[in-house]
């Protein structure tokens, strides 16, 4: 049995005083494609931003391909959530791209024939060769995200950390960023945690699935974990588990939790970008 890539060992973790994750206990092994979930604040995040070594646990450990983790190592490829990402959208997806291979932030590169060939066909995987000559401010929201998916996975990391890369795309580009990520996950043999507000949405793609909640986590295959006992333990109320036509609700007195979650997400992103610019 291999080490596993992400193993958490009684880890908490706190944001400021807020222990977000409480004493938590899982492992992440080479190859799987982990589905992220959990209500809002139940900290899909916060355990992204752990496992790149920005958040140390208060107690218990984190250890990322056997070591304790280090903030910028080249084994992992991270995308933020879009939002909080707000580039200078003149530059061309090109420029874009070698700016953060190199992190230089004045003046563009001068690109070695080893890096032209690495980002043309980092692109091409992503199917965004043709977003290389235009500005971020011509693309839509579909196309931005796959030239940020590009970005995370320059460097040929053997670990991608998505958070949340459908939040602002319609159910097309969902299909769409879902499908490259499996891809590229299966021909490069990348371990990916792609964290979402639905789980439907990933049903299909994922290997297993990591649902936070209440300080807690579950991890396994989606029918291990996505079942009424679990999943009231992490939302801290009852819950009931609907399989129908292929899909799952997670429903609390009738009301799709989930669902709801995302409507409020929602009108909060729009409003934070209304307060941002």
């Amino acid at each position: 049995m291999n080490s596993p890539v992400v193993e958490l060992t009684h880890a908490t973790i706190a944001v400021g005083k807020r222990a977000v994750l409480r004493d938590v206990s899982f492992s992440i092994q080479a190859g799987d494609f982990v589905g992220v979930l959990g209500p809002n604040g139940a900290g899909k995040t916060t355990v992204m931003r752990a496992i790149l070594g920005l958040l140390p646990p208060t107690s218990g450990t984190i250890r990322v391909f056997g070591e304790a983790p280090k903030f910028g190592a080249s084994t992992i490829g991270y995308l933020p959530q879009l939002r909080t990402v707000l580039p200078d959208l003149r530059v061309r997806g090109l420029d874009y791209i070698a700016i953060s291979l190199h992190g230089e932030r004045w003046g563009l590169p001068s690109l070695a024939a080893a890096d032209r060939h690495a980002i043309e066909e980092t692109l091409d995987a992503v199917g965004a060769s043709d977003l290389a000559r235009r500005p971020l401010s011509d693309m839509s929201g579909g196309e931005r995200q796959r030239l940020l998916l590009a970005q995370a996975l320059i460097g040929k990391p053997k670990l991608l950390l998505l958070d949340e890369p459908l939040i602002s795309l319609d159910a097309r580009h969902q299909e769409v960023v879902i499908d490259v990520v499996r891809r590229i996950a299966r021909e490069r043999g990348i371990t990916v945690l792609f964290s979402a507000h639905e789980l439907n949405q990933l049903l299909g793609a994922i290997d297993k699935v990591l649902y936070l909640g209440n300080g807690h986590a579950a991890l396994g295959t989606v029918d291990e974990v996505v079942t009424a006992p679990v999943l009231s333990r992490l939302y801290g109320t009852e819950i009931e588990v609907l399989r129908a036509g292929g899909h799952i609700f997670v429903m609390s007195r009738g009301r799709d939790v989930e669902r709801d979650a995302h409507q409020h997400d929602h009108d909060h992103g729009h409003d934070h970008h209304g307060h941002g610019h």
